[in-house]
């Protein structure tokens, strides 16, 4: 699950999920919420693989969603699912979706960034929680 918080001038995006691997999923959800508003218009068509390095969880976040969100400021994609896996090197993730097109697709947001700012992830008795900003 994820909620939308609006921040000064950026937005702030809260996950929580059972799991490291089901929260960084939802933090690329929350992403394309951000961008793309509904995320039921991106047909899942085209799949592409990320592989992020790292063992800290608030960087292995930051740095993932910094991919998520690159993928669309360079080749124009806009991912739905994300089947996420975690060991001990980083994260390995499958996302699908598919090329933005403006006649199907509405856009919600400009995000120029995923930041530093307030960046938390930490696990909980009941699993995982998050929360990044990203500057739009």
């Amino acid at each position: 699950m994820y909620d939308i918080i609006e921040h000064t001038a950026d937005l702030g995006i809260r996950v929580t999920a059972p799991s490291l691997a089901g929260l960084l999923a939802e933090a690329a959800r929350g992403l394309t919420a951000v961008i793309a508003g509904d995320a039921e218009q991106i047909r899942p068509t085209a799949a592409e693989t990320f592989v992020v390095t790292g063992t800290d969880p608030a960087w292995l976040l930051c740095d993932w969603a910094t991919e998520v969100l690159a993928a669309f400021e360079l080749r124009r994609m806009l991912f739905r699912e994300f089947d996420v896996t975690v060991d001990d090197t980083g994260l390995r993730a499958t996302a699908r979706g598919e090329r933005y097109d403006s006649a199907r697709h509405v856009l919600a947001h400009e995000v120029k960034a995923v930041t530093q700012h307030e960046l938390l992830v930490r696990e909980t008795a009941t699993g995982w929680e998050a929360f990044f900003i990203v500057d739009i």
